[in-house]
């Protein structure tokens, strides 16, 4: 008999949205702790011990130096006792033994900017993708539709064509260069863009809430096995969750769909 698939989620110092997030994953069948980032992070090591780290949405360190800065620059540059490790490089052992890592909204600011994401070799960690201010100027708290990106290696997309999910954040404008662009549109990293209620890509204010290049809301690495997204899956897991559950003809649950899709590949694989 297999044993029960594991997740970590991550709070504090910011964090506030761990308490759906692991809602969600215990709803699909997880085993979930909760862990201060503090902790984690003097702690790396116990990352092995899962199937499945998030890092959830929030502010990290009230986002005073940027969304997630202060975090990543901690993860990226301080050495821990697990054999003189980076925690960037801790966690990436811990996918490249199959581990699943989904950043949210604020985790996915994380992931950006410690260079875990899109995780190009060559690049030596260095960012070459961002997140930056919306186009508005403002805060945008809005349901959202998302086109799937059908060939995308992504491990929590799988079988998904469009979803609907709500996004709520000041910077989540998807940047980057051309050349790098190219790369992810080639490598199919690009996993979620922002759409009409038909599918169709748009640079579109407000269905694309914040002026992302190519509507992109998603990516993922060449492994399918970290995966960052604005919008928060975690919000909508119960039917009633979804703004218009008493007009829909049937039961939309968008987001507990790439939590199942974690939970069955954490039971088959790991």
């Amino acid at each position: 008999m297999r044993r029960r698939p594991r997740g970590l989620v991550l709070f504090g110092n910011g964090i506030n949205c761990e308490v759906e997030t692991a809602y969600a994953q215990r709803k699909v069948g997880f085993a979930v702790d909760l862990v201060h980032i503090n902790t984690f992070s003097e702690e790396p090591h116990r990352v092995f011990r899962y199937d499945m780290l998030t890092l959830p949405g929030g502010f990290l360190d009230g986002d005073d130096l940027g969304a997630a800065k202060a975090q990543a620059m901690r993860w990226k540059y301080k050495r821990v006792s697990f054999h003189g490790k980076t925690i960037v490089e801790v966690l990436l052992e811990f996918v490249s033994k199959g581990g699943l890592l989904l950043g949210i909204c604020n985790g996915f600011q994380l992931l950006v900017k410690t260079a875990l994401l899109p995780c190009y070799r060559g690049t030596s960690g260095r960012q070459v993708v961002s997140l930056t201010f919306n186009d508005s100027g403002k805060f945008e708290g809005r349901w959202v539709f998302l086109k799937v990106n059908q060939h995308s290696p992504c491990i929590f997309t799988r079988g998904l064509d469009l979803i609907c999910l709500p996004c709520r954040h000041g910077e989540g404008k998807f940047i980057t260069t051309d050349p790098f662009l190219v790369t992810l549109q080639r490598k199919e990293q690009i996993v979620v863009q922002y759409s009409d209620s038909f599918g169709n890509v748009t640079d579109e204010y407000p269905l694309n809430p914040n002026g992302s290049i190519l509507g992109i809301a998603g990516i993922c690495d060449e492994t399918g096995r970290i995966f960052g997204l604005m919008p928060h899956p975690e919000v909508c897991v119960e039917f009633v969750q979804h703004p218009l559950w008493t007009r829909l003809k049937e039961r939309r649950m968008d987001g507990i769909r790439i939590f199942e899709n974690a939970y069955r590949y954490a039971k088959e694989n790991l």
